[in-house]
């Protein structure tokens, strides 16, 4: 077979191979990539945290995304109560919550929106949180995700229509009014693989749940095509877009929702 035509031939059954993966979606793109493996629903966006905890003799503490964010957005912990995005590199402390600092901001033995919620003062409720099970709470999914927006990955919930459609209305600030940031712009991210659509980057539901400064300029530039190597592997490693869509928002399963199939003309 001629060169050029060794290479032509080459080049289709690489656009072939990179099509079925698109089209096959999550299943295969699992496959190719290494996404990691789906929690079950109720226990995906449960974090353990576990700093401090055992090396002082306690049980590490269980953390339900989905049980939070129904009341509150990302920013509220992630902005104004100064939790990092990277489970266990906050220094939280037994004295820091019990002075109003991180978790003891809301879990201080008063009533906030209408619950009385626990503190940290009494022994009582400690097995709430120093449990070190990642499931703690599932008696609670199916009642509390009840009549939201269904989604086919993650724990189950599509949370930006369930925004959208005012199903709910978690609280953007706990004392700190944040900017008043209205940008909507969506980008188009060109993917490198040859017949993959573009990413979609739709700003309006990020900010919706985030600050600007949770994303800029640690996790990505602000200039547009900045950002050095951003690509998937990188993402699936727990950089960039994979800081959130690995563990807490829609996993990266989800391919067509981030790369959403180019309209046939």
């Amino acid at each position: 077979m001629p060169y050029q035509a060794r290479i032509i031939a080459l080049l289709f059954i690489l656009a072939a191979g990179a099509l079925a993966l698109f089209v096959a979606g999550g299943r295969s793109a699992s496959a190719a990539y290494n996404i990691p493996k789906a929690l079950p629903p109720d226990e995906y966006g449960n974090i353990i945290i576990d700093r401090l905890s055992t090396k002082n003799g306690e049980k590490p503490v269980s953390f339900s995304h989905w049980i939070h964010r129904r009341k509150h957005t990302c920013r509220v912990c992630h902005t104004e109560l100064e939790f990092n995005m990277k489970t266990n590199t906050t220094e939280i402390t037994e004295a820091a919550n019990r002075q109003g600092k991180f978790c003891g901001a809301c879990h201080n033995g008063k009533e906030h929106d209408g619950i009385q919620m626990f503190g940290h003062t009494d022994k009582t409720q400690c097995i709430k949180c120093h449990n070190g099970n990642r499931g703690a709470g599932r008696e609670r999914y199916s009642k509390d995700m009840s009549g939201l927006p269904k989604n086919k990955y993650g724990n189950g919930v599509d949370w930006s229509r369930a925004i959208e459609q005012g199903l709910i209305k978690p609280q953007h600030r706990h004392t700190d009014k944040p900017l008043e940031a209205d940008f909507e712009k969506t980008l188009k991210l060109e993917a490198e693989w040859f017949n993959i659509p573009p990413a979609v980057f739709p700003h309006k539901s990020h900010i919706a749940w985030l600050d600007c400064s949770n994303c800029h300029p640690d996790i990505f530039n602000i200039k547009k095509r900045t950002t050095k190597h951003f690509v998937m592997s990188r993402l699936l490693a727990g950089e960039f877009c994979g800081v959130c869509h690995l563990t807490v928002a829609f996993p990266m399963d989800d391919c067509k929702r981030c790369h959403p199939p180019k309209e046939s003309k």
